[in-house]
């Protein structure tokens, strides 16, 4: 499932690939958005906005939500657009630049303000919004018996943050992904939000999740790149029963909260 970064850059290639002003043609080869496309071509895209995993683009008085789960694909290309599959959801596109396909999400539906913001409501804070506000996550997980490894894939403590983030900025910190959340301390989670701060809009900016160091790059220690379809440097996701980066240890994984957690036990004791 796509991670918050690739929303967030989701909605500024929406707004980039249609400038506000230019009306639209909207369908659904599909057949599954039909009516709500009927409703919404020959208007322009007004306004793309991201909140976690959930993209809005803002057509006149309505939204499109879309949510991408573990399936959704987004597609952007040049006009003319090619005659689309029948498994597209929702296409759009102008006269003369661009078009954009949407496959296989778990959401596509036409909303009304109450309900989006009804959506933002049960969401926590978006490390990429500038609404976002940590002292609210960090209420909850204060609280919390749950592991920290949990909490943070708990769209309704914080939003956006996804498997990758969640073993990368714990490993960073040297934080053992079986504490629980009260027992984080003010510090630390400060240091923790600060971290998914920098490193989700680096994602944004490179539409690709790097958290390792300068100093542990493949080329600062002289390591072969990663290869792996998900891309990017990392120090302990998806890197089961290899040597950790840092102390050569065994990276370990379990599973916690219906997905795989990868930790080093040695570098994350804290």
């Amino acid at each position: 499932m796509p991670e918050g970064h690739t929303i967030h850059r989701l909605a500024k290639d929406y707004a980039a690939a249609f400038p506000h002003g230019i009306p639209l043609h909207v369908t659904s080869p599909q057949g599954k958005f039909s009516d709500a496309a009927a409703l919404l071509t020959g208007t322009p895209l007004h306004t793309t906005e991201a909140h976690g995993k959930h993209l809005f683009l803002r057509f006149a008085a309505d939204w499109i939500h879309i949510h991408l789960g573990l399936f959704g694909k987004v597609t952007f290309g040049p006009a003319p657009a090619p005659p689309p599959t029948d498994t597209v959801r929702l296409r759009l596109t102008d006269a003369d630049t661009s078009y954009v396909d949407l496959r296989g999400p778990t959401t596509c539906a036409l909303i009304t303000d109450p309900e989006k913001q009804a959506i933002h409501d049960r969401l926590g804070p978006d490390p990429l919004r500038p609404d976002a506000d940590p002292d609210a996550a960090y209420r909850r997980i204060s609280r919390s018996r749950t592991t920290i490894a949990a909490l943070l894939m708990d769209q309704k403590v914080i939003a956006g943050v996804g498997n990758v983030y969640r073993a990368e900025v714990l490993f960073r910190h040297g934080i053992d992904p079986y504490r629980t959340g009260r027992d984080i301390t003010p510090t630390e989670w400060e240091s923790i939000w600060t971290d998914l701060l920098a490193l989700m809009h680096e994602g944004v900016r490179n539409n690709r999740i790097d958290t390792v160091r300068p100093e542990h790059t493949p080329q600062a220690m002289g390591r072969p790149p990663r290869v792996d379809d998900h891309g990017g440097e990392v120090y302990v996701y998806r890197r089961a029963n290899r040597p950790c980066h840092i102390c050569g240890g065994e990276i370990r994984t379990a599973g916690l909260a219906a997905r795989n957690l990868f930790w080093c036990p040695t570098c994350q004791k804290n």
